[in-house]
């Protein structure tokens, strides 16, 4: 059975994690750019006066705590992490005795920038960045004011990759929002192939019982005069076949014209749908175990209730629903069998259900899990319940119970 794989485990950090490790990375850098690393013959950058001097360090402190704030608040409020966040970057550049804010100090807020263009509406995304090349150019305007020395240069640099991040953040989000389009694209395309099957199902088996009401008239009316008896019979095979069609025809088009097809990909299609075979129902699923059995995976059917006439359309979805069911099994549960139970004890309903002892969602990579939208399509026209799911003691499991009318007159010549 196709189920979702889980998320990579860099996938499952949380984006909080991220900004601290960001921060405490530029927290580490800084330090060590000014201390006199083996093969130095002096530190590549020269230590502010106030960097080791308890209230640097103290700055420095009260930086950290603003960043782990706004790291805790990136997921629920964005613009207020920014905020807090660049804050903490121009508090613990204080100290270093710099002209500009060092790309170490930013690292953090181009991680929660990221993040913000990633994940949240662009127009965030944009007031977002906008904050942070604002922060840098306030930060040097108001240095310029005071007649210190600035660093044009490095703030270059470092506002341009505030710019990178907030590119690499939205391209992220415009792929998340094209791969979210796609799914629902195919997941509307295979609920639409399944009601293609379902609509020529249902004309194949119309005509079948058309055939069947056009045999009986003309008996009828060859015999009407001589022998009355048996054209009462006709007709009443025809009375019968024609209520039965009728009432098949108005619980399926009323549901399937709940949402008619659209879009170009209706045409193509509609014209390589695969033939069908209406005369499939569940007298057959036997014969389907027969063969998936001789196939390599074992079918186990079990019979609950009386065998009973019903309507065509539930016939023929039992069949196909038990049909997807199987193949899935056989594709992708890795599995040496499985069984079937059809319930028919009550009389207003028709049970099916589908159990193997194989992988279940721990199968990757396989299928498209298109085959349990078109189980469940065909559950829902008929106004029946649909479950697919893993089970507890391993394996999965498919249900579907299908209403069936109190009263079905059965035609002359349709199956059961």
């Amino acid at each position: 059975m196709h189920a979702m794989p889980p998320m990579p485990l860099l996938k499952r950090v949380q984006p909080s994690v991220w900004v601290a490790l960001a921060w405490a990375a530029g927290a580490v850098f800084t330090f060590l750019v000014r201390l006199r690393l083996p093969g130095e013959e002096e530190p590549a950058v020269l230590a502010g006066v106030l960097i080791y001097r308890w209230d640097g360090l103290v700055m420095l402190a009260a930086a950290t705590c603003l960043a782990v704030a706004g790291g805790r608040r990136l997921s629920r409020r964005p613009l207020l992490a920014m905020a807090l966040l660049l804050g903490a970057a121009v508090l613990a550049t204080t100290p270093l005795g710099v002209g500009e804010i060092p790309l170490a100090q930013f690292l953090a807020v181009d991680v929660a920038l990221f993040f913000v263009a990633s994940t949240r509406p662009r127009r965030t995304g944009l007031v977002a960045a906008a904050m942070a090349l604002g922060t840098l150019v306030g930060y040097l305007g108001v240095r310029m004011l005071h007649g210190w020395n600035v660093g044009m240069s490095a703030e270059t640099a470092v506002a341009m990759t505030v710019v990178i991040a907030w590119l690499i953040g939205n391209s992220t989000h415009q792929a998340r929002e094209y791969a979210e389009q796609s799914r629902v694209q195919a997941a509307a395309r295979a609920v639409t192939a399944e009601r293609l099957r379902i609509a020529r199902e249902m004309h194949d088996t119309v005509a079948h019982s058309i055939g069947i009401i056009a045999l009986q008239a003309g008996a009828a009316a060859r015999v009407i005069e001589t022998q009355p008896v048996a054209a009462r019979e006709a007709l009443s095979s025809i009375e019968n076949a024609g209520r039965e069609t009728l009432a098949g025809l108005r619980r399926m088009l009323g549901a399937l014209r709940q949402a008619e097809p659209e879009g170009p990909g209706y045409a193509a299609e509609l014209a390589h749908a695969a033939p069908l075979d209406p005369a499939l129902g569940l007298a057959d699923v036997d014969r389907l175990a027969a063969t998936t059995t001789a196939a390599g995976v074992r079918v186990d059917v079990r019979w609950h209730g009386e065998p009973r006439p019903l309507p065509p359309e539930i016939d023929i979805s039992a069949y196909r629903i038990i049909q997807e069911a199987v193949t899935n099994v056989v594709r992708h549960a890795g599995t040496p069998s499985c069984r079937v139970t059809v319930d028919r004890r009550r009389t207003e309903e028709l049970s099916i259900e589908i159990t193997d002892d194989g992988r279940g969602v721990r199968q990757r990579g396989k299928g498209t899990g298109w085959g349990l939208v078109g189980m469940r399509e065909r559950t829902t026209l008929l106004h029946g319940d649909f479950s697919a799911g893993p089970r507890p003691a391993g394996g999965f499991r498919v249900t579907a119970r299908l209403p069936v009318p109190v009263a079905v007159p059965v035609a002359a010549g349709v199956r059961a």
